[in-house]
């Protein structure tokens, strides 16, 4: 029987959050993570994961305070669903998956959504997983699209309109990033000082609220790249993966 754990108040100091376990260099991520989640707990959020020592959890909350530009009215919207290393094929997704859906039902929701894309790209959800569990696509941008599991009809989530635009105005290489993600804060330094390093123009854009989410000019999960006014990826890049993206 697996033991899971769901952060509060009283227990966030104390446990680890799985994403950036045992990596000192990203512990100001992981405080900035924790200030994050804590925050969010009076929305609704869900931080559940595994007692064990691993990246192994589901996080989650209502779409209407959830910081991705996607509407939506009653539903659960998944951030991230995460197995990693040697607890994959165990059934733990499955039964963090079904509690997730599970406490939307208990709490009268119209359905569960999440982002996944057609191939497959990091920081995304699996596709295959949720459609084996009756996901459906209910929109798309690009190769990105929105899954919903949906109890009834009274309503469908939907990515907002600003997301659509996948553009910005800016023709410099621009950031957006949120505390959402552990790994962001180290990284967003280390980008700094190589842009500087190599006096190469580079802009980042902090979304830090609820209505900056809902209104990112893109697809936006916790970090998006830009170049030339148009979104390129959502990958979070280091400064070896920067420097070869620009080559």
């Amino acid at each position: 029987m697996n033991e899971y754990i769901n952060l509060n108040e009283k227990n966030i100091e104390e446990e680890h959050i799985c994403c950036a376990i045992g990596d000192p260099k990203h512990q100001e991520g992981v405080d900035e993570k924790k200030r994050w989640i804590k925050s969010k707990l009076k929305d609704g959020h869900v931080f559940r994961k595994l007692n064990a020592r691993g990246k192994i959890f589901i996080e989650y909350e209502p779409i209407e305070t959830a910081w991705v530009p996607i509407n939506g009215k009653n539903y659960m919207h998944i951030y991230c669903l995460w197995v990693a290393g040697s607890f994959k094929g165990k059934g733990i997704g499955k039964e963090l998956l079904e509690y997730a859906i599970k406490d939307a039902k208990d709490k009268k929701k119209s359905g569960v959504c999440t982002l996944v894309s057609q191939k497959k790209k990091p920081f995304i959800g699996d596709k295959k997983f949720f459609e084996h569990f009756g996901f459906k696509v209910v929109d798309t941008i690009d190769d990105y699209e929105l899954m919903a599991l949906k109890f009834d009809d009274k309503e469908t989530p939907k990515f907002n309109e600003p997301a659509r635009k996948m553009e910005i105005d800016s023709k410099d290489f621009t950031i957006y990033y949120s505390n959402e993600c552990p790994y962001v804060e180290y990284e967003v330094k280390e980008l700094s000082e190589y842009a500087k390093d190599k006096k190469i123009k580079l802009d980042f854009i902090k979304i830090d609220s609820l209505e900056k989410a809902k209104n990112a000019p893109c697809v936006f999960n916790n970090w998006a790249n830009f170049y030339k006014g148009k979104f390129i990826s959502n990958t979070i890049l280091n400064a070896n993966a920067f420097e070869k993206l620009l080559k």
